[in-house]
């Protein structure tokens, strides 16, 4: 991974319905990411986007009374609208319509084509309007005399036509040998067995363009031909960095990514196809491709075909957004499939956020406003049991750092959850006030090692839980700025004797509709 720099991508959304929960997930994941490496002291570049050509795009359209441009940018409305609603923290939104992202694709088609990459010859077989993928005759069966694939359970159609190819299977042997030699390209390990087993079973070449529809990018050779979807779409990854200008500087700060958070679901597409193109291109490749699972509804994924879509808006206003956000990546384990539920939900929101960091935070700030002044006392007289207390988080700090670094941010969670759980035990055992007439100096001891705890916990939650957080930021007269991993083990940050401001309540209990 890069040292200085960070780059993170979503998938590329394909905007053919309206958001659901799985491209929430998908988002708010690359978020808690993104806003971990920065307040870690990295240069960041967070992208998102979406993806707007292909046949399905344009059958939407027209069943729409809309031409495809038109129709995209509604639906592109949607998915930029929606980075606002979880809260994101993205450089850059782009679409596969744009001007850039066209200059990059026609340029990594000729260098493609120009380097024998490409061929042309003719198309048979199965394909997914749906997926807008190719399946071999192994990855279908027929269910109530409908062909679908396997893995989606989406209709395929038998297609003939011409097209041009990538020679894929060229590159089979360097793929097993990238895998080998970089352990952690992907992830999590059963996602790269599944991608390994594939290879092996021997690459063939594949159809990267089509003549049964036009929207989309012309083959610079050809223009009867549309270049296929995904050569198309996994471009937006470099494209946004201002490639094929190899000198310009986003391009050269931020490429190879770190990282792309995709859904299992379009594993192989970045996990076999875009390497295999940026081998043959002479481009370096990503350093990492996470597959997280599905989030599910009814035990099924969510789809606009199964009609079992989640709003992730819908719950964001009922629920507020840091409480979705803390609520998936606490309850989900994120190489697995979740299945959500708003009773577990709500549980999350009233035990973990409401009792015990939104009530930790109250109750402290209120004794310091009754009893302290209103303001952050000066330390003078620390105990071996407050030292330790304070030394557990910075003990913790690197094996934080390594969880978020492995994308395990369901025991990331937990661990810094657990230090709130904590604080508020060494509240109650140590009772300031009790002091507060005997022996006030070790009342102010007790609180400004507490204040520590909060103010380090806070900076730890903050890319989970960054609304919440920022407030505790504010009322405890801190900096924003200054609230970054570095400075969990400096406590000058903590303005002794500076007023603290007022005071708001995180997080409101949720009754159970039950």
């Amino acid at each position: 991974m890069n040292n200085k720099n960070f780059y993170i991508t979503t998938p590329i959304y394909y905007p053919s319905g309206k958001p659901h929960m799985g491209h929430a997930y998908s988002s708010i994941i690359a978020d808690i990411l993104a806003r971990f490496n920065k307040i870690d002291g990295k240069s960041v570049f967070f992208l998102t986007g979406t993806d707007e050509h292909g046949l399905k795009i344009q059958r939407e359209a027209e069943k729409n009374n809309k031409n495809p441009i038109e129709f995209c940018n509604e639906l592109s409305k949607k998915f930029k609208d929606l980075t606002l609603t979880l809260n994101l923290s993205n450089n850059d939104f782009i679409r596969t319509t744009e001007k850039r992202h066209y200059e990059s694709v026609k340029n990594i088609w000729n260098k493609l084509y120009d380097n024998g990459n490409i061929y042309l010859d003719k198309y048979s077989g199965w394909y997914s309007v749906s997926d807008e993928a190719y399946y071999d005759e192994d990855e279908t069966e027929t269910i109530d005399g409908n062909k679908i694939a396997k893995s989606s359970g989406s209709k395929v159609d038998w297609v003939e036509e011409e097209s041009y190819f990538f020679r894929l299977s060229k590159w089979s042997e360097k793929l097993l040998e990238h895998y080998d030699k970089n352990p952690e390209f992907i992830l999590p390990p059963s996602r790269k067995k599944e991608v390994v087993n594939f290879v092996k079973k021997g690459l063939k070449d594949l159809s990267v363009s089509r003549t049964s529809f036009t929207w989309g990018i012309k083959v610079p050779q050809n223009n009867k031909h549309v270049i296929y979807v995904w050569l198309d779409a996994l471009t937006n990854y470099i494209s946004a960095l201002n490639y094929p200008n190899i000198n310009d500087k986003l391009y050269k700060e931020f490429w190879p990514a770190n990282i792309h958070i995709i859904g299992k679901d379009i594993l192989r597409f970045h996990a076999i196809y875009w390497p295999a193109f940026l081998m043959a291109a002479e481009i370096k490749l990503p350093d990492r491709v996470y597959g997280h699972g599905w989030i599910l509804s009814d035990e099924k994924k969510m789809s606009k075909s199964l009609g079992n879509i989640l709003d992730p808006i819908e719950i964001i206003d009922k629920y507020g957004i840091d409480q979705l956000r803390y609520y998936l990546m606490k309850d989900v384990s994120l190489g697995n499939d979740g299945n959500i539920s708003l009773e577990n939900l709500t549980n999350c929101i009233n035990n973990d956020l409401a009792n015990n960091y939104g009530n930790l935070c109250q109750r402290v700030l209120t004794f310091v406003e009754k009893n302290c002044d209103n303001s952050i006392p000066i330390p003078s007289k620390r105990t071996v049991e407050d030292e330790v207390f304070n030394k557990r988080i910075i003990d913790e700090v690197d094996k934080l750092r390594s969880l978020m670094n492995k994308q395990d941010i369901n025991n990331y969670i937990k661990t810094v959850v657990n230090f709130s759980f904590e604080a508020n035990k060494y509240f109650n055992d140590t009772e300031p006030w009790s002091f507060k007439k005997t022996d006030k100096i070790r009342m102010e001891q007790i609180i400004f090692t507490i204040l520590v705890q909060i103010k380090n916990i806070s900076i730890l939650l903050n890319p989970i839980i960054p609304v919440a957080t920022k407030k505790v930021f504010k009322m405890m007269n801190l900096n924003p700025e200054d609230c970054k991993i570095q400075n969990i083990n400096n406590n000058d940050i903590l303005k002794h004797k500076k007023k603290l401001n007022e005071k708001n309540i995180l997080f409101k209990k949720v009754e159970n509709d039950n």
